[in-house]
């Protein structure tokens, strides 16, 4: 499976989510007016792209409709996939030019940090990269020993010490053991405590006087991994370590697994920040380099860029291009597959439908205030959300009724 088709794939629940819900609002409409801008505002803030992005997007559609003139809402979609593409380029490239080089891996309990340290030197490893681990995260239970599956499944070696021991003699027994072996990059798995800023820094700094010493001049980077899943929390992480660790670039993991993708907009766009590699999948060659125009085809369903960015400074990915997505079709996500609905009763009034309507939505939303299953009436509402005789505010709740309960039931 090539570079392109992970990411499409990774990115279902996100698309469906974000693009999806942005779709079904646009057909919605016969022109391009200011209700269109604050309900895909709106939408895009649901979609955890958050209020400064999501304000910055819809501003920039503004520009790019009043400068080609476009009047017709069906072409907005090809319009945000290329503001999103623009506001995502830049330089996503892994710098490791000097032998050895070295990446220091920072992120909290439960992000992923180790498996993508273990996918990672899968993937450098594959490039004809030779790898050494270090494992400095050595205050969290069992870190070291599962830092060392990892390293079996990728075959790297690793080198460790006791738990509880000084991260900083890791990191400097390690740099001996690269320099002994002639290894290319260094991986180093660190702590990464919020809880504990000062002493973070402490450990980090000092770990960062050794690399000095013990190779001067050579490439690093600080990677901090982040789990989609927790969306505008991955903001505020970001936030905070990039005063405590002098970040890099992001490491975004379990993006197959939530609709939260929209995450990685915010993280270049307020923190200014590149996200180089996305976790689309369980297997270990399912950390792939971040390609911008990748991930925003891949957001809207189109088809595979020309180019991909490259993974490292040497050169560009050699990525399958046999996959070919066929042009965005502007749709809603796909409903659950449960019973069927009862059809609408014959000769009903627009006030007996907005009343029936009111009726329905008031019934789902004391459901999801309860945290009950609400996959049973997904159906219905999807049913709702097709109907072109709602009138505009009932459209809209039906919209975010549908962007919420589906958000529930993933």
């Amino acid at each position: 499976m090539g570079i392109f088709e992970k990411i499409r794939q990774g990115l279902k629940k996100t698309r469906d989510s974000i693009s999806g819900q942005i779709a079904q609002m646009v057909n919605s409409f016969t022109k391009i007016d200011e209700e269109l801008f604050e309900e895909l505002e709106e939408l895009l803030v649901m979609g955890d792209v958050g209020m400064d992005t999501a304000e910055f997007i819809t501003g920039e559609l503004r520009r790019v409709i009043k400068e080609k003139g476009i009047t017709d809402p069906a072409l907005i979609m090809d319009e945000l996939q290329g503001i999103v593409r623009e506001l995502l380029s830049g330089d996503c490239a892994l710098h490791i030019g000097t032998k050895p080089s070295v990446i220091l891996v920072i992120g909290v309990n439960g992000v992923g940090k180790t498996t993508a340290i273990g996918k990672l030197s899968a993937l450098l490893k594959a490039q004809g990269k030779s790898v050494i681990l270090g494992a400095a995260d050595t205050f969290r239970a069992a870190a070291i020993e599962q830092l060392e599956v990892w390293a079996q499944r990728a075959e790297v070696p690793m080198i460790k010490q006791g738990e509880g021991s000084d991260p900083a003699a890791v990191v400097f027994d390690t740099i001996a053991a690269a320099k002994a072996r002639g290894c290319d990059v260094i991986i180093c798995d660190t702590a990464g405590r919020l809880h504990n800023k000062k002493n973070l820094m402490d450990e980090l700094s000092k770990i960062s006087r050794i690399i000095d010493r013990e190779l001067p001049g050579c490439d690093r980077e600080n990677l901090l991994v982040l789990d989609a899943a927790t969306g505008q929390n991955a903001v505020n992480q970001a936030r905070e370590f990039m005063g405590a660790a002098g970040i890099t670039g992001i490491v975004l993991t379990k993006l197959d697994g939530t609709p939260r993708g929209g995450v990685v907009l915010p993280i270049k766009r307020e923190l200014g920040l590149p996200v180089k590699f996305v976790g689309v999948g369980e297997q270990i060659d399912d950390l792939q380099p971040f390609d911008p125009g990748a991930f925003a085809a891949g957001l809207f369903n189109m088809e595979e860029p020309a180019q991909a960015a490259p993974d490292v400074k040497e050169g560009p990915l050699q990525e399958d291009t046999a996959a070919k997505q066929k042009p965005f079709q502007a749709s809603a996500p796909e409903p659950l597959q449960v019973p069927e609905v009862e059809p609408a009763p014959e000769n009903e009034s627009p006030e007996e439908k907005h009343a029936r309507f009111r009726r329905f939505a008031e019934g789902l939303m004391a459901r999801l205030d309860e945290n009950e299953s609400v996959r049973d009436i997904l159906p219905e509402l999807k049913v709702w959300l097709d109907d072109r005789e709602l009138d505009r505010d009932d459209q809209r709740l039906a919209r975010n009724l549908m962007l919420t309960a589906g958000k529930r039931e993933q």
